[in-house]
């Protein structure tokens, strides 16, 4: 691992207000005189990059920025999240063995007693549900993957692949919340609002982190999502994910009203910074600050985001690496290629939500759809930053909440069944960013229930995450309530080396 030198001072809200108090008496000396000016400077700035500084350590830093405490292997991250649980059994971990166990109830000495859903807690049996579909092995790795992910198959020498995560959640809000937050209990920063105050922006113009609801083409179960889950919890309110729809505008009230100029708006502007920066000298919350710097950002995006979202410049080539669906706003084909697009213009953190995994039945009828959505997109969006040089420091990230359950919840065939939640293992993914290519890691035993080798829990995951970015997970802290909060919480964690170049 490297070696790592000390740590960037690490704010605490007093720091902030006390940084904020200075920055009080100063306006309070010439804000009117000052604030006209500062404006328009914001203003003008459509398309500049973020300064970055090298510290006395040789690591280049977005000037201001806390982080990264060293030289990080990747710069920003798309995480792909697959809601509801992808079952890991049809997709990646491969237990041919099980087909002799069709019908057969779920051995005692698998379960352990362990716990169950309340879906099929009252189930008279757990008979066992092979999969359905067929595998095959791929690449120098030998990585088993199911017939439904033609395209991920091509590639898996470029990616990481993580057989052993599990965790302590078993329903989907504090498990999903547990994935994102680093704990089950909501109102906690998101790895995407950690990674904002940890490594600042890369573009004035754009959002740090953004998030991206795709819709899925089955729609037979889906979960509820919303902007709990990219909170910046106890972190300024500037460090929030963005979100982005998925249909109309991309940002509500991104065009100005007819009759509204730019002059107006930029008036209007102008006298709602002077009246915030009066609440702020009555007040001094440094929320306050962070209004105006929204309110900034909001009229810059103005700008920036009809020419983010204008594939006019893509070419055929591109169009064509994505699928037919790419043109349609909304699927996971354009999701991708927006999330390439945002990362190429520096947006630090990409968020990205594909709903309909939850399959408690119908497998048959609704994984093909899901792998269908995602499998070339994935294909794609790896392919198309390898080609723009992008993916050494773009991170991705595939995977859902929880795994899926080896034995059939209701009805079972060999043609059809469903499974219920299952947090004691499933299966992720990484590509770029310093994620290992080819690595298998992880292994379950025959029924892909319990871990048999190399368990990675989500705490593990996060921190190793965090040192891909460049941060100690131990030293990456935001004092609140008395406590040094980190994403890895108080319990132990552990980077996981195998998983990284």
């Amino acid at each position: 691992m490297p070696s790592m030198p000390a740590t960037p001072s690490v704010r605490s809200p007093l720091d902030e207000l006390g940084l904020n108090l200075t920055r009080r008496r100063f306006f309070g000396q010439g804000s009117h005189l000052l604030g006209g000016a500062a404006l328009a400077s914001l203003a003008g700035r459509q398309g500049q990059a973020a300064a970055l500084e090298t510290g006395p350590d040789g690591v280049a830093r977005v000037a201001g920025a806390l982080g990264p405490h060293f030289a990080p292997k990747a710069k920003q991250v798309i995480y792909l999240h697959m809601v509801g649980g992808p079952p890991q059994q049809d997709l990646f971990d491969y237990k041919p063995a099980m087909n002799e166990w069709y019908d057969k109830d779920l051995p005692e000495s698998i379960r352990q007693g362990q716990r169950l859903t309340t879906m099929t807690s009252g189930q008279a049996r757990f008979p066992i549900a092979p999969s359905k579909y067929a595998f095959t092995q791929h690449g120098k790795s030998g990585m088993w993957v199911c017939e439904l992910l033609p395209h991920t198959a091509k590639m898996v020498d470029e990616m990481c692949f993580i057989r052993s995560m599990h965790t302590e959640a078993i329903n989907h809000e504090p498990a999903i919340t547990y994935m994102q937050t680093g704990n089950q209990i909501t109102g906690r920063p998101c790895l995407g609002s950690w990674l904002s105050y940890g490594l600042g922006s890369l573009n004035d113009d754009l959002p740090t982190f953004v998030v991206l609801v795709a819709r899925p083409t089955n729609t037979e179960q889906v979960q509820a999502i919303g902007a709990r889950l990219w909170s910046s919890g106890f972190l300024s309110g500037e460090y929030s994910g963005v979100s982005f729809r998925s249909s109309g505008d991309p940002i509500l009230y991104l065009k100005d009203p007819p009759g509204v100029s730019r002059d107006v708006r930029r008036t209007t502007l102008d006298g709602l910074q002077a009246l915030n920066e009066q609440t702020f000298e009555r007040i001094g919350d440094p929320e306050t600050r962070t209004r105006i710097a929204q309110y900034e950002m909001a009229f810059r995006m103005q700008a920036s985001v009809p020419e983010l979202t204008d594939l006019a410049s893509e070419s055929q080539a591109t169009l064509d690496l994505y699928g037919d669906a790419v043109t349609k706003p909304g699927s996971f084909a354009n999701t991708m290629l927006m999330a390439r697009r945002m990362v190429e213009r520096g947006v630090r953190f990409v968020q990205v939500y594909h709903n309909n995994w939850d399959t408690h039945g119908n497998v048959a009828g609704r994984l093909p759809d899901q792998c269908r959505d995602v499998d070339q997109p994935c294909w794609a969006l790896v392919q198309d930053l390898k080609s723009r040089g992008m993916l050494d420091d773009t991170l991705i990230i595939w995977g859902g909440e929880f795994g899926r359950t080896v034995y059939s919840q209701g009805g079972l065939s060999k043609e059809n069944y469903g499974r219920d939640h299952h947090p004691r293992c499933f299966t992720m993914w990484m590509c770029g960013g310093g994620a290992r290519p080819g690595q298998i890691y992880g292994e379950t035993d025959d029924f892909s229930y319990n871990i048999v080798k190399d368990p990675v829990h989500i705490r593990d995951f996060h921190a190793t995450v965090l040192h891909l970015l460049g941060f100690d997970h131990e030293r990456f802290t935001y004092r609140h309530l008395g406590l040094d909060n980190k994403l890895t919480g108080v319990e132990h964690a552990r980077v996981i080396p195998e998983l990284m170049t």
